[in-house]
């Protein structure tokens, strides 16, 4: 058992120093194509664009792994850069609609491509099964801090 916990003491700082990499590499690519963004504010951009008009600030909280203050923050900047407005649904005063402006449309047409290819970048040389067992393997781990 000594030699299994040896073995796997920098699992902490594998998973931190590839997170920083992929970090970098959206931070050095918003940069190639001009657009002042970080990754927090793709991710919510994107999340409005994949739910389209029934997206809410709710459902963004839910399935993010950020507080609510920090969802509610992060679109406040993006509706003061103009990506994103911020409206209530019509007859339910109590959700926030979001909805991404004509800017917001435009960036995601220049940067999605990019995302993509960023995305296709991170499994290249990886064949099918051992994508899938890296995230299952991920997965498991994160249960087991559960």
């Amino acid at each position: 058992m000594l030699n299994q916990i040896d073995e796997i003491q920098g699992i902490g700082l594998h998973l931190d120093l590839v997170l920083r990499k992929i970090q970098e590499a959206y931070l050095r690519t918003f940069e190639e194509l001009g657009v002042d963004m970080t990754i927090e504010q793709w991710v919510i951009l994107h999340q409005v664009y994949e739910m389209g008009e029934d997206a809410s600030q709710r459902e963004i909280v839910q399935s993010n792994f950020r507080n609510r203050a920090t969802i509610s923050r992060v679109i406040g900047g993006l509706e003061r850069k103009g990506w994103l407005q911020k409206t209530r649904f019509e007859g339910d005063q109590k959700r926030f609609k979001i909805e991404l402006t004509k800017e917001g449309h435009q960036l995601i047409e220049t940067v999605l491509p990019e995302a993509k290819r960023l995305r296709k970048n991170a499994i290249k040389n990886l064949d099918a099964n051992e994508f899938e067992n890296f995230l299952r393997v991920l997965e498991q781990i994160g249960e087991n801090y559960s």
